[in-house]
């Protein structure tokens, strides 16, 4: 007989062990039953949850955008009204979404939305939602402001690719460098 309530925690436990797993690998070539394995539960138990291993890795992307959306709230809440875009940039580089893991998690997650049409359908989420934010947080300090957060985002993007390449800037040089980058696209206007 099944334990109930279980499910919600088990669930946490397969995505958490499904991040460390790419990040100890730094690919998508990880098995379920190594991800079982870590979430301390059978390989039988993970594909009864989540059906595969990229169903597993899209649920692990959806709680890694969660949590980035959990960072950019909490710093907009803190941000004054010329800050809005520093806040964006700030919750990018913040600790919990520029961890190892974490960034593994992002360029397997590129990778996979070239094959894989719910993880294109998620990323094109994540880039809406970016450029959006941004967009609206540049209103009146850009005069191109959607121009300024499509290349802020890809720049965004660019510094995760650095850091997957073993190139790994720490959390504070990629901020500055992007904050230097939108001073310079905005014309230090607030």
């Amino acid at each position: 007989m099944p334990k109930v309530g279980m499910e919600p925690i088990r669930r946490e436990a397969l995505v958490k062990a499904t991040i460390a797993e790419i990040g100890a690998a730094g690919s998508l070539d990880v098995t379920v039953s190594q991800i079982a394995r870590r979430a301390g539960m059978s390989s039988a138990l993970a594909h009864h949850y989540f059906g595969g291993k990229e169903q597993i890795f899209i649920a692990a992307m959806r709680r890694i955008l969660a949590d980035f959306g959990a960072e950019v709230r909490a710093g907009m809440a803190q941000a004054g009204p010329g800050q809005r875009a520093e806040a964006i940039i700030r919750a990018c580089f913040a600790p919990s979404c520029f961890t190892p893991e974490v960034i593994s998690a992002w360029m397997t997650f590129y990778v996979l939305a070239q094959t894989q049409p719910e993880a294109l359908r998620l990323w094109r989420i994540y880039q809406a939602r970016i450029r959006s934010n941004l967009t609206h947080a540049l209103r009146g300090r850009a005069h191109e402001a959607g121009e300024v957060a499509a290349t802020l985002a890809a720049l965004i993007d660019g510094l995760y690719i650095r850091a997957a390449l073993h190139e790994p800037d720490l959390p504070e040089r990629a901020t500055d460098h992007a904050l230097r980058v939108l001073a310079q696209l905005t014309g230090g206007a607030r």
